[in-house]
């Protein structure tokens, strides 16, 4: 295969490569070398026999993943304070169909799954992003881990069960979280700790991402005062050369607070029964250096 012809193939199936190893790994940086690393693979090898290159390359970036994610694993355990997924600007297009592909793969790049995917351990993660996010056989998945099918429908039984259990049953109506998150963070901008409350679930939780690089609480902010309160206390202290985006990341609406013009907070709630359930805020560099807004 010419090597333009092998540029011209990897190009096409680029963006699933990196929306599977994003979800395996929940950085887009880690995500991005595991795709470089597969496109060198593939360049390298000989590729005459290949009758599926979407999943070939898919199977080859899979496996690069699975060895990543073993690799950050014992790095994560020492991370200082919560640990969320980098965010991602996703801003699916709002011509296309609400149909059902959409709604997976908007719920497999969520916070609230990428969170829970991280308790899975790699091969089980594997199966579900291969089987839930993208609807690969379970044939096919076999080969790609080199397991057998039944081992496989097991692996995936078992993370089903695990991220059904432990996923937070949120809700999803983007207009509704759109309207709660302007609200929330115009009543948080103005001091008004009684508008806060009237938004937040009593049990509300709030959790930071700092890294131990910028100011965020080090544990998880719990009970509506206590994040009311923090949020009040956060508002005093403005960001310098601040502006402010309402926009799609990870497959809703989140706030993105910039500083002379590069990203320096994102927020983004999760509702449930018309309160704001959970309040993410990340604020670690490292991982808003590349979000684009």
């Amino acid at each position: 295969m010419p090597t333009d012809t092998a540029t011209d193939v990897f190009e096409a199936h680029r963006s699933v490569l990196t929306a599977v190893a994003y979800r395996m790994l929940g950085r887009f940086a880690d995500a991005e070398d595991v795709v470089q690393d597969a496109w060198l693979r593939w360049s390298a090898e000989e590729r005459h026999d290949v009758r599926d290159p979407r999943g070939y390359l898919v199977r080859i970036t899979t496996r690069l993943a699975i060895d990543r994610l073993r690799q950050v694993q014992s790095r994560r355990e020492a991370y200082v304070g919560p640990w969320l997924p980098e965010p991602i600007a996703t801003d699916f297009d709002r011509t296309a169909p609400d149909t059902a592909e959409r709604a997976v793969l908007t719920e497999s790049v969520s916070l609230a799954v990428l969170v829970v995917l991280e308790s899975l351990s790699p091969l089980e993660r594997a199966v579900f992003v291969l089987r839930e996010a993208f609807g690969f056989p379970y044939g096919e998945i076999a080969v790609t881990l080199d397991r057998g099918e039944a081992a496989v429908r097991q692996l995936a039984g078992r993370a089903r069960r695990h991220v059904d259990e432990r996923k937070p049953r949120y809700d999803v109506d983007p207009a509704e979280r759109r309207d709660l998150t302007e609200r929330f963070l115009a009543a948080a901008g103005g001091g008004d700790l009684d508008a806060l409350l009237s938004l937040l679930a009593p049990d509300a939780r709030l959790v930071g991402d700092s890294g131990g690089k910028a100011k965020a609480p080090l544990r998880i902010v719990e009970t509506a005062d206590k994040v009311g309160r923090f949020m009040v206390a956060v508002a005093q202290k403005p960001v310098a050369e601040a502006e402010f985006r309402v926009t799609e990341i990870n497959g809703a609406p989140a706030l993105v607070v910039l500083s002379g013009g590069k990203p320096d907070s994102v927020f983004q709630v999760e509702v449930r029964d018309g309160r704001i359930q959970c309040v993410y805020i990340m604020r670690n560099p490292d991982k808003l250096s590349a979000l684009t807004v």
